[in-house]
């Protein structure tokens, strides 16, 4: 697990297709959100036991099965709901689609417990998030946004990567709603915002400002 420049956030990189899981963390009561478990059960048990913490949901950016692989067996493990946008349900049951685009295999995601929208709250103890829906890359397409932080977070799934952004020709994907969620609902956010992606290093959102070419579509 490497700890991200942000305290609250800790990342651990999982599954053959090495996607980003984080576990948001409240330093006041133990209480931590996994966001992304996209494979490797037992590895994200093992950091959330040493760094004794409480889980008390998983939330998913997007339903694709790298990003929720280990969804069954840690949501069976530790008794939480799984959270996604009502508009990746669906997908979450077909995931047999996108597996067979990317070429690997992996454990289908039980049916999420909590179907997000735009502008919805995410309460990890103390802590709170935003709910900030961004298709392109898929319908559901979600970041999750801590505005209260020292810098502001931006948990970005499968949206914004540092120097580029999610594919946009899977199913039910669409470069034109990707483009339009990073300028309408990203380039607003403060410059200093901590971009934590779905896969890569992280980056800040005024550094994405100055060199990525999706920020100037």
């Amino acid at each position: 697990m490497k700890r991200t420049p942000h305290p609250i956030a800790r990342r651990i990189v999982v599954g053959p297709l090495m996607a980003n899981c984080y576990l948001l963390a409240c330093p006041d009561t133990a209480a931590a959100a996994i966001v992304d478990p996209g494979g490797d059960a037992g590895l994200i048990a093992g950091h959330i036991s040493d760094g004794g913490l409480r889980p008390i949901c998983i939330v998913n950016t997007h339903a694709h099965p790298d990003h929720t692989g280990a969804n069954a067996e840690l949501s069976a493990r530790y008794r939480i709901p799984i959270c996604m946008h009502r508009d990746e349900a669906a997908m979450a049951s077909d995931a047999a689609t996108i597996m067979k685009l990317i070429g690997f295999a992996f454990v289908p995601s039980p049916p999420p417990d909590r179907l997000l929208d735009g502008g919805d709250e995410i309460k990890v103890g103390n802590l709170s998030f935003e709910v900030i829906h961004t298709p392109g890359h898929s319908p559901g397409g979600i970041c999750l946004f801590h505005g209260k932080g020292i810098p502001p977070l931006l948990l970005s799934g499968d949206t914004v990567f540092a120097g580029s952004a999610g594919r946009s020709d899977f199913p039910g994907g669409s470069f034109e709603a990707l483009t339009a969620s990073i300028a309408e609902r990203i380039l607003p956010l403060p410059d200093d915002t901590l971009i934590l992606p779905g896969h890569g290093p992280e980056t800040t959102l005024g550094r994405e400002k100055a060199s990525n070419p999706f920020f100037k579509v």
